[in-house]
């Protein structure tokens, strides 16, 4: 099967847009049976963040799209880490030099720097002019035995061959025409991109890149290193950006499309991968709520369009509403959501008197079962809205008696109901009792009847219907805060 990989720099967390290249990769790679590698790319040590690595692999871990082979795992293409490979660099930049296909550049820093002012000053895109290119190998010896610091340059040659990009079609960019030559091992035995990619993506394997379509342009030069080499090259196919749905590039500086943000404000990975897949392309229809197994079966390299991707956040609850919907049904997931809400409720609501058998496994289940549809995130249940569940509510029969006068016996009529009801309740027979329950009484309407007991159950004037919150919170309880509201 085809061998795929997601290569990104550890300078920080994983974003939306990385997120999106690896579930594209990923996605690929099990339809197709393949191979799906993570390759941490550390060659630029400045900007290296300490523990971004790690967090990425969590991050890939925690979307449910973990790599078949990575620095963690490891695999018999290793090691996955570029500053860890800086042998096969040099040997490869070795093998281009004694081929001529590459040189030693000896121009100081101040040099180039000039060469980018002067082009500045008179409007031209800054370039190298290629100078070393043209010493002879006794100039080379001689620089070397003075202890000159040197760069490794690879020599762009003019006519490059078009190639066939998966999304792009056919593709070519004269790119000895528009820069000079690219420096491809750095004076720290460091590569460039342009190289550890093309060195890499050969001694691990990798059959398709798929990769972010800023690189397409950057293509025809890897190519070019490839012929050099004497390498077959890979399939590439360049994925068009994600945007912002006005357009824009996605703001990394609010720090709202990291994923350690979605994770911790209570966002299922499925919603995420729904999300960055829906606006995008590359699958049959655009239904909301797809799982991970549903994306891989419709998933075909040749519908992905060329036109950026525009991604609508605020959409972003709905999707998590419908995954958290599926997990609520699904037996195996709404135990793991059971202790989700079990810590949840003790976080917030530890320190009041916590009545222990709010936090059983069958009462936490019904909760989950009656609000599935209509909560976005788990952390919902525990807001204040929903506090009654948790916590006794305290209501004084005044309260109660300023909706109506009849609140004593409402209030008896409800409790006849509850200990007559030893069929197992059910929203729709409650409502119609509560229906028949109304006729009884004096002068009191059903809104009313329904006001009061919504106050004597919840402490509340909203939420979910009467007969959902007595069912939820089941006879005995109900029983016991009716007897609790008029005693007091």
């Amino acid at each position: 099967g085809p061998r795929v990989r997601f290569g990104p720099s550890p300078t920080g967390f994983l974003h939306l847009g990385g997120l999106r290249t690896a579930l594209y990769n990923y996605i690929f790679a099990k339809k197709h049976q393949g191979t799906f590698i993570l390759r941490v790319e550390d060659t630029d040590q400045n900007r290296v963040v300490p523990g971004a690595a790690e967090g990425i692999e969590d991050m890939l871990d925690w979307a449910g799209i973990p790599p078949d082979e990575s620095p963690r795992r490891g695999g018999s293409f290793g090691p996955y880490q570029q500053s860890h490979r800086l042998d096969f660099y040099r040997s490869a930049s070795d093998v281009l030099l004694e081929r001529g296909a590459a040189y030693r550049c000896f121009c100081t820093p101040q040099r180039l720097e000039l060469l980018k002012k002067e082009a500045l000053r008179s409007q031209q895109t800054p370039r190298y002019d290629n100078r070393c290119r043209h010493l002879t190998p006794t100039e080379v010896a001689e620089k070397l035995s003075q202890g000159l610091d040197w760069v490794v340059r690879f020599r762009l040659e003019k006519g490059v061959e078009p190639f066939r990009d998966l999304v792009y079609g056919w593709n070519k960019h004269e790119v000895a025409d528009v820069e000079g030559d690219p420096v491809i091992l750095k004076g720290d035995g460091f590569p460039t991109y342009h190289l550890a990619n093309v060195v890499d993506d050969h001694y691990m394997g990798i059959s398709h890149v798929l990769r972010g379509t800023e690189w397409l342009t950057s293509t025809s030069k890897h190519l070019l290193l490839y012929k050099a080499f004497g390498w077959d090259p890979p399939q590439f196919g360049h994925l068009p950006l994600l945007l912002n749905k006005d357009g824009g590039k996605l703001s990394k500086r609010q720090g709202d499309v990291f994923l350690e943000r979605f994770a911790r404000d209570g966002y299922l990975p499925e919603a995420l991968l729904d999300i960055i897949t829906n606006c995008g392309s590359g699958f049959a229809e655009k239904q909301m709520g797809r799982s991970l197994e549903e994306l891989i079966s419709q998933f075909e390299i040749g519908r992905i369009t060329t036109h950026s991707a525009l991604l609508d956040l605020e959409k972003l609850p709905e999707f998590n509403r419908i995954h958290l919907t599926h997990h609520i049904e699904n037996e195996g997931l709404r135990q793991k959501l059971i202790r989700e809400v079990q810590l949840l409720v003790e976080n917030v609501y530890g320190d009041q008197q916590v009545d222990q058998e709010v936090l059983e496994k069958e009462y936490v289940e019904r909760v989950l079962l009656l609000r599935k549809g209509h909560i976005s995130f788990l952390k919902n249940l525990v807001s204040s809205d929903y506090s009654y569940l948790w916590v006794r509510p305290s209501v004084s029969r005044e309260q109660l008696q300023t909706i109506s006068a009849e609140a004593g016996e409402i209030g008896k009529l409800v409790l006849g109901l509850m200990t007559r009801q030893d069929a197992v309740l059910t929203v729709e027979e409650l409502n119609k009792d509560l229906r028949s329950l109304q006729k009884q009484t004096k002068e009191t309407k059903y809104s009313s009847v329904m006001k009061l007991l919504r106050l004597a159950l919840s402490g509340q004037q909203h939420g979910p219907s009467v007969a959902e919150m007595m069912v939820t919170l089941g006879p005995k309880e109900v029983c016991g805060r009716i007897h609790k509201a008029l005693s007091s």
